[in-house]
């Protein structure tokens, strides 16, 4: 069975394109108001760090950006452990090299990041969406909810200020932010950069199509642009080419060698990725460490009960619509159809894949899950509200039945987006960690860059610590949920350290032990406890400022 997808997507009309164009401005316009607000309302002694959500992976992110633009590979420069630079990310050497010539930060790489990689996904999105759905309406409904779609957290949210007045019941189903193309807008772009593997399943089908292999060859290329960015992804890309193959061999009780020639030509040219992260984390004592802390966040795929929660009324829809077909039946069923069919439902086993990474699994879903929730709201729930008003309320047409229902839909998947849209600046309205620095702090980190040499290790808290690479260059003592190694047992030793109750002896002993260098001590290592860092005999001030004290370690 030929697909027409090929013929859909080149009668797109100019009108789609603007309404397309006007949807992404809209929504980049939307997320950018927590920055600017940031920026704008920052105090006179603070700075905000260009960061919205999740600062330690950012710390992260910015430290690698700084390292691959000043070398091919980079070290971990989040835990004090000496190691061989032998890393490599693609989207970060990018970003650090573009930041170092245009003389930029890293937060404004973040915003080129966000501005980037979400026009593009929201662009490519909508070109599938045109593959699959013959109707105009049924596409702009399918890039609506790829576009704004969320899930069910805004009831948790009720439940937390309404009934249990405590905390939030279930807070990963809230905050998780794979699958949520408005919150990866919002806060986590290389998520979207990511996802544009879906890219490759289009070059694919269209090669299908056409019979040629170069759109193999484009796909597999791609796979591998994007595989050294994200080689988890790789895994999405392989699992849904191998079960619409198996689909297609079931349906047509023969091998389509065409389309394995093609999967196994993105697979020979995207592959290497995924065998360097698999050699980076098994051969280097590091970085299996890592790896190996990746449970740390404590972040997993919800269980089945829960992804209605975490993904929906379009999710729920989708699924609604995906049994609805009949997924054993596939006599009947065209290319299309069984493609989308294998990616929602091969999905469910690789997001309960027994892998700390398997939530980012999740990534990309929301297109197939999008497509089947519009087919499944004109095929089956159109007819039953226009059957409905036919027989009780009179006469109602179709296009009207079908703009309500868009309309009810679109309403029903935004308030979660809403509320972590309006908690943004919730967060930042308070101007403190881990968003914002004292300009004390910052001038401190600035005075350790000009000073510090790269295999130095800084030792001062988690919130200092996780800025201490990117702005510095050097080492820090504790930085990071997994990139820190041993990261419980070096939390205790910074506590203990700074804490009155410990002996110098032990002190002294974690400075060695580590090769500490410096010590940064400012408000949030205040925090930690009441130990007379002044009165230290082992440290040496050598940067000071009302707020911030830089001390040397003096070997014995």
């Amino acid at each position: 069975m030929r697909s027409r997808g090929l013929v859909e997507v080149a009668h797109t009309e100019a009108s789609e394109w603007r309404f397309v164009v006007a949807t992404i401005a809209l929504v980049l316009a939307i997320t950018s108001l927590p920055y600017l607000y940031a920026y704008s309302t920052t105090p006179a002694d603070k700075q905000f760090t260009g960061i919205m959500l999740d600062a330690p992976d950012y710390g992260q992110y910015f430290s690698w950006m700084r390292e691959l633009s000043a070398a091919p590979l980079a070290s971990n420069k989040l835990t004090p452990e000496p190691n061989r630079a032998i890393f490599f990310n693609l989207l970060w050497w990018g970003l650090g090299h573009l930041s170092r010539w245009t003389g930029l930060g890293f937060a404004a790489m973040l915003q080129v990041l966000r501005v980037t990689a979400g026009s593009l996904f929201l662009l490519s999105a909508y070109v599938l969406c045109s593959w699959f759905l013959p109707e105009r309406r049924m596409r702009r409904t399918a890039f609506l909810i790829i576009t704004f779609t969320s899930g069910f957290g805004w009831v948790l949210v009720i439940l937390k200020y309404v009934v249990l007045r405590g905390d939030l019941p279930l807070p990963l189903d809230l905050y998780i932010a794979e699958g949520n193309t408005f919150l990866d807008i919002l806060a986590y772009p290389h998520f979207v950069g990511a996802a544009l593997y879906i890219v490759v399943f289009y070059l694919l089908l269209r090669g299908e199509t056409k019979g040629q292999l170069r759109y193999a060859v484009g796909g597999g290329l791609l796979a591998l642009f994007l595989g050294w960015q994200h080689a988890y992804d790789l895994l999405s890309v392989y699992a849904v080419l191998a079960a619409y193959a198996a689909l297609r061999t079931l349906r047509d009780r023969v091998l389509p060698k065409f389309l394995i020639r093609s999967g196994l030509l993105i697979g020979i040219i995207s592959c290497w990725p995924a065998l360097y992260s698999v050699a980076l984390t098994t051969a280097d004592p590091v970085w299996k460490a890592v790896l190996a802390q990746f449970v740390n966040a404590g972040v997993f795929t919800p269980n089945l009960l829960q992804l209605p929660i975490l993904l929906g009324p379009a999710f729920i829809l989708a699924l609604f619509t995906a049994l609805r077909q009949n997924p054993f039946r596939l006599q009947d069923v065209s290319d299309n159809d069984l493609f989308v069919r294998g990616w929602f439902f091969v999905t469910f086993g690789l997001i309960y894949l027994p892998v700390d990474y398997q939530i980012h699994l999740i990534n990309g879903w929301q297109v197939p899950i999008a497509i089947l929730a519009t087919q499944g709201l004109f095929a089956y729930c159109v007819p039953v509200v226009q059957n409905f008003f036919n027989q009780h309320r009179g006469p109602l047409e179709r296009r009207r039945v079908e703009r309500g229902l868009m309309l009810a839909l679109v309403v029903c998947i935004l308030p979660t987006n809403l509320y972590l849209l309006t908690w943004r600046f919730a967060e930042l309205s308070r101007h403190d960690y881990p968003y914002f620095l004292n300009k004390d702090e910052t001038a401190a980190l600035a005075w350790l860059d000009a000073n510090v040499k790269p295999n130095e290790v800084v030792l001062s808290s988690l919130t200092i610590g996780q800025y201490v690479p990117a702005y510095t260059g050097a080492h820090a003592f504790l930085a990071h949920w997994a990139q820190t190694l041993d990261f419980f047992g070096k939390s205790q030793m910074v506590t203990d350290f700074f804490s009155a109750a410990t002996a110098d002896p032990r002190r002294r002993q974690i400075l060695s032990q580590y090769g500490v260098t410096y010590v940064f001590y400012g408000p949030a290592e205040r925090s930690l406890g009441t130990y007379a860092v002044q009165a230290a005999p082992f440290l040496r001030p050598v940067y000071t400022s009302p707020q911030v004290v830089v001390y040397q370690v003096i070997s014995p």
